[in-house]
């Protein structure tokens, strides 16, 4: 019965430090996100050498069943937001890179013309 609390509250550890996450996911909190993502790192090796030492009833193994089904669901969604703001992300680099290389190609168009205009005045000086 030991054990299984154990691995039960780890499990429940797990889904409390992915409850979080989502919630700095879906409030775009992007650093918080990843701070806890640490916490998360520590509690997944938890249960993990928890996990491996040793066998559960089927009780149990319904209650680690349905708390990891809990986890995966926001780890799911928590991935989902997490890309959605990559593509955000890429989609501004992008444009950036393209208004840098528009205002290039404007300033270097722009002295050519104005070294042209220059040499080529029309009332014939210069």
């Amino acid at each position: 019965m030991a054990e299984h609390e154990s691995v039960v509250v780890r499990y429940r550890e797990l889904l409390e430090v992915s409850s979080v996450m989502l919630g700095y996911a879906r409030s775009q909190d992007w650093e918080a996100l990843i701070q806890q993502e640490a916490r998360y790192a520590v509690e997944l090796d938890r249960v993990r050498v928890i996990g491996a030492s040793g066998s559960l009833s089927e009780s149990e193994r319904q209650d680690q069943l349905q708390l990891l089904e809990q986890i995966l669901t926001q780890d799911a969604e928590t991935r989902r937001l997490l890309d959605a703001r990559r593509e955000e992300l890429s989609q501004m680099i992008g444009n950036s890179r393209r208004q840098q290389a528009l205002g290039q190609a404007y300033q270097g168009g722009r002295g050519s013309v104005s070294t042209r205009l220059r040499f080529n005045a029309p009332d014939g000086s210069m």
